[in-house]
């Protein structure tokens, strides 16, 4: 378009326009960088405080950073022969660490599915209750499952019993959360049929809510059951059983053991890295409709 057929009325508007948006422009830059600004010194200054606070620094401890798996290594490939017994015998508390995550994704998944159907709306049993059922929620993910173990285990005792409670517990916060997110796209009419024909909440859900978003809600567990084996792994350092107990033990004894602690990290890697890509290869499919 030319400048004469600008002219007139139509050309001042278009100029205002223009330099509306280059100030509208030069202002998200300038907030932008600001907000950069800030991130990075909020950075560098909780460094300076960490640094400070740590035994012996950062700066002088970073060079001795690889030592420690240096040695492992070293010890691991001197004592390579020992290798497939330690793998074997520890395979019954990684076996221990997986089914503390089966029970605990299985029992959180079950509290999760009834947390959820609970507070969401149009498909909750107490509509007035909803609130209070999403701030129990937003409890349980907010405490850490480590807080939570090491409170049971303060109670009960060392063991699996409170690595399973406590990640069930988180468990249930989480996924009654992402639960609650895909029953509010359910189509109602199949429950308004049900209604109609004088079904209970319970069949409403179980007939007319469940057959929608169970893809999802699986795909959701299975996610959630791969977290749960890397968690059950890292409380066994508190004293909640599993290949984790088995692996802090390793390490506190120092050279002389560093072959076993070597082979517990090959097992609970390798069983990482096996569910993670079966979960994957299945939530794929479940999320396509296969």
């Amino acid at each position: 378009m030319t400048d004469a057929a600008l002219s007139g009325p139509t050309k001042p508007k278009v100029d205002h326009i223009q330099d509306s948006y280059m100030a509208q422009l030069r202002r998200r830059q300038m907030y932008g960088g600001l907000t950069l600004a800030i991130f990075v010194l909020l950075m560098v200054s909780g460094f300076m405080v960490a640094d400070g606070r740590n035994a012996g620094g950062f700066w002088d401890g970073w060079r001795q950073m690889l030592d420690f798996p240096a040695d492992v290594l070293s010890e691991a490939w001197e004592k390579r022969a020992n290798l497939p017994g330690l793998l074997v015998g520890y395979f019954p508390a990684l076996m221990e660490t997986i089914n503390i995550a089966a029970v605990s994704t299985l029992l959180g998944a079950m509290a999760g599915l009834i947390l959820a159907l609970l507070s969401t709306r149009g498909l909750a049993r107490w509509p007035r209750l909803i609130p209070v059922f999403r701030r129990f929620m937003d409890i349980l993910r907010a405490v850490p499952e480590i807080v939570i173990a090491l409170v049971l285990i303060f109670i009960l005792g060392g063991g699996p019993v409170p690595a399973m409670i406590a990640i069930a517990l988180h468990t249930a916060g989480a996924l009654g959360k992402l639960y609650s997110e895909v029953a509010e796209n359910a189509d109602l009419k199949p429950v308004e049929g049900l209604a109609s024909t004088g079904a209970n909440w319970s069949q409403r859900m179980w007939l007319g809510v469940l057959p929608q978003i169970a893809p999802n809600f699986l795909s959701y567990t299975l996610l959630r059951f791969e977290i749960n084996i890397r968690a059950s792994a890292i409380l066994g350092f508190v004293g909640a059983g599993g290949i984790g107990f088995e692996l802090r033990n390793a390490m506190a004894w120092g050279p002389g053991r560093f072959d076993e602690a070597a082979a517990i990290f090959l097992l609970l890697f390798g069983a990482i890295v096996f569910f993670d890509q079966l979960s994957s290869r299945y939530r794929n499919k479940l999320t396509e409709g296969q």
